[in-house]
Parts: structure tokens; sequence; C-alpha cells
């Protein structure tokens, strides 16, 4: 790997671009090149830690000539901005959702393909070590074969959250936005999604989006999942509290994902394993074995996984493709409330 650290621009200063232009200032393998954001605050953000700001991407792109870009921007406009970056043959590391439609999504995963150029997914939660070592011991045989799993993503979203208009529309809800990382961490354990069965409900804000969300999955090696969801409760029981990985968020003592097998079980974030350690069956005594705590960043890991892909020293954790799975369990979830019948994904 080359010395100098890989210059990315960032589109988008919002709430997630804010983190990741933080810790690209001090990771010893990306750096900042500027900020595109059409907002007074972007502005202000970029003149605040003293980099290049333009109200458009393409001005920014054409001027600065990064040598990635990161974009952060709301979800329906993931598809233009990516194949813009990629017509400049620009790796590009998108946030999730990989965009807001099929459609769009296969456009831009073509388009990345057609132009041999790099197009990876912010799951950040896979760079997670925690999360890592979950999927070692799943493929290990640790827990046998897995037979069904639990998650949820339960918190209080603070009005001002719903300031931004987009939040409050479809595709802007916790499905798309929150439970999205808890399916693709259950795809990322257990496999493909086959079917999905969902109910949601706006009861509480009363928005043309979902607040809360209860939904079912098959997947295609017979274990099945719940997930429930839930942006306007105060909780624990969310995978970002529990790991303590971001400072953004308090951590508190609680998992909330459990995969359960023919010979144990385990529990994230907390990273707990349940075995018999002798005599098997419900009245016998099960040991649980628990990691050392584990709070490494995943957004630094992602960071530098993303220069290792540019670099071509290591294959995406999560491709355009690979994300295409998630999003297409996450929009068969609305289509399932919506219709009211199970859905093949």
């Amino acid at each position: 790997m080359s010395a100098a650290r890989l210059p990315v621009a960032l589109i988008g200063a919002g709430g997630i671009g804010r983190p990741h232009a933080e810790r690209m200032l001090r990771h010893p393998d990306v750096s900042l090149a500027g900020i595109a954001d059409p907002t007074p605050a972007g502005r202000a953000f970029a003149e605040s830690i003293g980099v290049p700001w333009f109200a458009g991407h393409a001005e920014l792109l054409d001027r600065v000539r990064p040598g990635a870009a990161l974009v952060a921007t709301p979800n329906s406009s993931h598809a233009s901005i990516g194949l813009d970056c990629i017509s400049r043959g620009l790796p590009v590391l998108m946030e999730k959702p990989v965009t807001d439609t099929l459609d769009a999504a296969e456009r831009l995963c073509a388009g990345a393909e057609a132009a041999g150029v790099p197009l990876l997914v912010g799951h950040q939660r896979r760079h997670s070590v925690r999360v890592r070592t979950a999927r070692a011991w799943v493929a290990e045989g640790r827990i046998g074969r897995p037979v069904a799993a639990h998650a949820m993503a339960t918190w209080l979203k603070p009005d001002d959250y719903f300031q931004m208009a987009w939040r409050r529309e479809p595709g802007g809800g916790p499905v798309l936005i929150n439970l999205i990382h808890d399916i693709d961490i259950l795809r990322h354990l257990l496999g493909e999604v086959a079917q999905v069965q969902a109910v949601t409900s706006n009861a509480v804000r009363g928005f043309a989006v979902e607040d809360t969300a209860a939904v079912l999955l098959r997947f295609a090696s017979g274990a099945l999942a719940t997930l429930m969801t839930s942006d306007a409760t105060p909780s624990p029981w969310n995978y970002d509290m529990g790991a303590g990985e971001l400072e953004r968020f308090p951590q508190q003592d609680a998992d909330a994902i459990y995969v359960c097998g023919t010979e144990g079980s385990l529990s994230l974030p907390r990273l707990d394993l349940w075995r018999y350690p002798g005599a098997r069956g419900w009245a016998d005594p099960l040991a649980v074995q628990r990691e050392a705590p584990l709070r490494a960043d995943p957004y630094d890991e992602q960071f530098r996984h993303f220069r290792a892909v540019v670099d071509g020293r290591e294959a995406p954790l999560c491709s355009g493709r690979d994300a295409m799975g998630t999003l297409r369990t996450a929009l068969a979830v609305h289509d399932a409330a919506r219709t009211g019948a199970p859905v093949a994904v």
C-alpha cells in the first residue's frame, strides 16, 4: 500500500456524513478531500474543519479530483450520484441502503461492473469484531444448524430528528433506516431469505411512513427469524446501544440479536455462546461462554477495508450486489405489510 492516504470526497454532510468526515480527518488510510452539501449547515461544517466545500457533488469531483467517494445523501439520490462518481472512475462507498429501489440498485451495480469500479455499501456492522466472531462461530458449527433467530431495533428518536422531510415519507422509516442493519446481519450469519411476512403501524406519529414494524423471515435453509423495530419507544434493545462501538450512543448492558441452533445459541452484541457442557435436554444445565468486551470502531475498520479494496488487496465485504439482497428483503417487508400476504424474495 502506498504511504499516502486515499483522498475521499464526502457527498452529504448530514447525520451520518459528519461522523464519517470526523473519522477521515484522523484515519491513517484515508483523508477527507472535500465536502459537497447544498445546505448552509453543510457549508459551515466544512469551513469549521478546514476542508473545501461545494454545493454540488459534480463540482467537488471535477475540481478536487479525489481518489474515491463516500455518498451519504438521502436514499433516493444514491443511484444518480453513485453513477456520476463511477463515470469518473471513482470507487464508491455508498451509505446503506445501496439505493431506494431494486431498479435503481441494478443500474448502479451494472454501471460499476461495466466500469470495473469497486462499489461497497456501508453495512458497517459487518466490520464489527463482534459480528465477525459470531459469523466464525456459525461457520465453525458451534451452534450446530441454525433453526431460529430474533432481532430487535427499538429506540426513541427525538422530535427534531424528523425535521428533515424525507424521514417522514416512505423510505425514511425505521425499516429502511434501522431494521435493514439487523436484516443484513441475519443474512450475513444465516444466508439468503426466501420469504417475508410483516405488519407495520404509524399509530404513534401518524407520518406517511411506519414508526413500528413486526417481521417474520423464512431463510432458504429453513431457519426462521422474527424481527421488531420501533423508533417511538424508550428501549435499550438495539445493537448499537448494546455494542458501545459508537460514541453517539450510550452503552447499555443488553442484547438485541439472538441466533439459535441445534447445538447451541448465541446473542449479540454481548457475544454470549450458550451450550450444554454435558447431558443435553431442557432439564440439564447450560453453560455460557462470554467474550471479553470488544469495542473496536466498525466505521474505522470499514475505511481500512475500503482502502484495501481500492488498492486491490481485499474483496468487498459488502458489495453492491450483496447489499441488493438486503435491500430486496427490506423492501419485501413493506410489500408484505401492504398486501397482508407472504412475499417471496
